[in-house]
């Protein structure tokens, strides 16, 4: 059986959301290790233009080995 909210308890949910206003609570890493960690939240990887570098290498390759037979 799943928990469904109705518009009653997301009523009163964010009615005491805003009384305990845990936004200003909230003040971010203080170590230079919890720093370090956060600003990598946006990172993705690099694995699409990884991808396509090597997509373009081996283009360049068949290119070769086409014009050499």
């Amino acid at each position: 059986m799943s928990y469904s909210r109705t518009k009653a308890t997301k009523e009163l949910q964010s009615k005491l959301i805003h009384r305990w206003k845990p936004w200003k609570k909230s003040t971010g890493p203080k170590t230079a290790e919890g720093k370090a960690r956060i600003s990598m939240n946006a990172y993705k990887g690099g694995q699409r233009q990884s991808g396509r570098e090597i997509a373009r290498v081996l283009r360049e390759q068949k290119r070769l080995l086409e014009d050499m037979l």
